[in-house]
């Protein structure tokens, strides 16, 4: 049976209504790459941690919203405006359950930072202001020109591995990024100027990734984009073959 992998929601007000949604190309890369089925989790706090039951995996996504600082201890508020209580709810207990149970996990961009936060660490809220770091957000242009490759990455560990590379080129469409590393990461991708771009849960039984570029853009015109997602749709059916055993 294939595997079936959740997405965090993002709560949104569209058309003055209260909605759940997040970027359809995230559920397409899993569909394309990672011979997956998505499927959106709610933003709905806690009670959505028994979703996991019926889970293999969780990717999670990237979105224009920012984890409150308060989440993190910082009382400075650098983008008030954009943040989801709903989904940092949400997002942060369903990380630390599933690595306890050893469920795959898969961070891009606001989820390498959730991912960062809910073990402990910190974000910079506007990296592009650090001394020393350059611009990382997407600008102006059409959607392709924002995802246009922007940087090279560094890759070492787990990472440069599952891609075959020890460099890659990226897009970059992020304002915030890793401050103080959370304990028990371990940084596997570094940009030029010092960003911290990609890191591995060194403790986890399985697969547990984040990334703070966006892979599942044009997934599979990109090897390393789609080595990334089929390794993260493996560990997946991994997962749910060893649940299967276990039963």
């Amino acid at each position: 049976m294939i595997q079936i992998i959740g997405i965090p929601a993002c709560t949104r007000i569209i058309a003055n209504h209260h909605q759940h949604a997040t970027p359809a190309r995230y559920g397409e890369a899993l569909i394309r790459a990672a011979d997956a089925i998505p499927l959106l989790i709610p933003p709905e706090g806690e009670r959505m941690i028994a979703v996991l039951d019926r889970l293999d995996g969780i990717l999670f996504d990237g979105s224009p919203s920012n984890v409150a600082p308060a989440r993190y201890g910082v009382a400075r508020d650098a983008t008030p405006d954009v943040h989801d209580p709903d989904r940092d709810a949400t997002t942060l207990p369903l990380i630390q359950e599933a690595l306890a149970r050893g469920m795959p996990i898969f961070g891009i961009c606001r989820g390498m930072q959730e991912l960062n936060v809910a073990l402990g660490g910190t974000l910079h809220q506007e990296v592009h202001e650090v001394a020393g770091r350059t611009d990382h957000r997407a600008g102006t242009g059409t959607r392709a020109e924002q995802f246009a490759i922007k940087h090279e990455v560094a890759l070492t560990g787990a990472l440069a591995r599952i891609v075959s590379a020890a460099t890659i080129m990226v897009n970059s469409v992020h304002g915030q990024a890793i401050d103080r590393l959370a304990p028990g990461l371990v940084v596997e991708g570094v940009a030029p100027d010092g960003t911290i771009e990609a890191v591995r849960v060194e403790t986890a039984s399985g697969f547990a990734l984040a990334v703070q570029w966006h892979p599942e853009w044009e997934v599979m015109a990109y090897p390393d984009r789609a080595r990334l997602f089929a390794a993260f749709g493996q560990a997946c059916a991994a997962y749910r073959q060893g649940l299967a055993r276990a039963a």
